[in-house]
């Protein structure tokens, strides 16, 4: 027990500590409040499919596309030590795209569904490379570059579809955006599943995220080593656009159409508080993908856990907040510095004594 404690806040495991912290407290919390509020059961939807159903199943369904966000996001925190602030409104320009591309063919198949999707990442990405160029080449601070993708960005997506709010009816895309017929689990949780096997994939193959964690720490250093800063802020951004792809092919499957003015709406401070609830410096540096997932169920578990106990929808942001802050607060480098010489004095103090007691 007492290693498990002081690796907590040691070595590779003290990135993950606040979110895992953070989880096991309100886990804690809502079982108290409502025993039976993690329950999962099983139900027929629509279709007449057997599905699983719950509050457990509501968040991680719901965090689906924060959670590809956040993966993506990551990256651009750790090689820029910035943020991207356009995520949502590239998401809702993706997402027109995507609609777009199904509304010109007189019927929507499976071909057509993957050339939308494929459509929706290209054009993501030539964003993200707009974001990139001006963030690596022109040396502009992050927020401020992506800040002008995200004043205009939904219009963009406006002006895609004419002003229209077009409906998407098929099977394939009722199925992406809830369940595959025979599979209960949501096919959304599958997707992020999928697109963080990708990530653990790309880094395991590559050197992605050794270049990624180098430029955020020294990029002078980086360059000295044989790493191009610039190639892989670039990348980071292009990366990111292919998540925004799926975040907004996941939200208009959802609705089964394209609202420009609501898709993903306000996802920008979620993702980057995702970001920093999974123990990711929000300066760049190293990073662990896996702590950005676990700080998007800990931001939507949050919501659901509000809404269960009857908050209005016009509070939740504040609480929300205020828990967020002392969440961020308590994971910062000043505090676990002083958690980690608080541990290691206590532990230091045992070993005297036993010490002691034995001689």
């Amino acid at each position: 027990m007492k290693k498990i404690t002081k690796k907590l806040f040691q070595g590779s495991l003290s990135q993950l500590t606040i979110p895992l912290i953070a989880i096991a407290l309100l886990l804690i919390f809502n079982l108290i409040r409502d025993p039976g509020f993690f329950s999962i059961g099983i139900s027929h939807n629509n279709d007449g499919n057997a599905v699983l159903a719950g509050n457990l199943i509501s968040i991680i369904n719901g965090a689906s596309e924060l959670a590809v966000l956040a993966m993506g996001m990551t990256l651009v925190t750790a090689a820029c030590k910035g943020q991207d602030i356009s995520v949502g409104a590239a998401a809702a320009i993706a997402g027109s795209v995507f609609v777009k591309v199904l509304k010109a063919g007189s019927s929507i198949s499976g071909l057509t569904v993957l050339l939308a999707f494929l459509s929706a990442c290209v054009v993501a990405m030539l964003f993200g490379t707009f974001n990139g160029i001006l963030v690596s080449v022109f040396k502009i601070q992050p927020m401020i570059a992506t800040l002008i993708l995200y004043t205009c960005g939904r219009s963009i997506a406006y002006w895609i579809n004419g002003g229209a709010t077009p409906t998407v009816s098929s099977h394939i895309i009722t199925a992406i955006g809830s369940f595959i017929p025979g599979i209960p689990i949501p096919t959304p949780v599958l997707i992020v599943l999928f697109v963080a096997i990708l990530f653990r994939l790309l880094f395991h193959f590559t050197s992605l995220e050794l270049f990624t964690q180098s430029v955020g720490i020294n990029q002078s250093a980086a360059r000295l080593n044989g790493i191009n800063p610039t190639f892989i802020k670039l990348l980071s951004f292009i990366i990111l656009g292919v998540c925004v792809a799926v975040a907004g092919t996941i939200g208009v499957s959802r609705l089964g159409l394209i609202n420009h003015e609501t898709l993903l709406l306000d996802v920008e401070m979620d993702t980057i508080l995702a970001v920093a609830i999974g123990g990711n410096s929000l300066g760049g540096g190293k990073f662990k993908i896996s702590g950005s997932i676990i700080g998007a169920y800990v931001i939507q578990m949050l919501t659901i856990t509000l809404y269960a106990m009857k908050v209005s929808s016009t509070d939740v942001k504040a609480y929300k907040a205020i828990v967020i802050v002392i969440l961020v607060v308590i994971g910062s480098p000043v505090v676990k510095a002083r958690l980690s010489k608080l541990i290691n004095s206590i532990f230091s103090k045992k070993k005297e004594t036993v010490k002691g007691v034995q001689g």
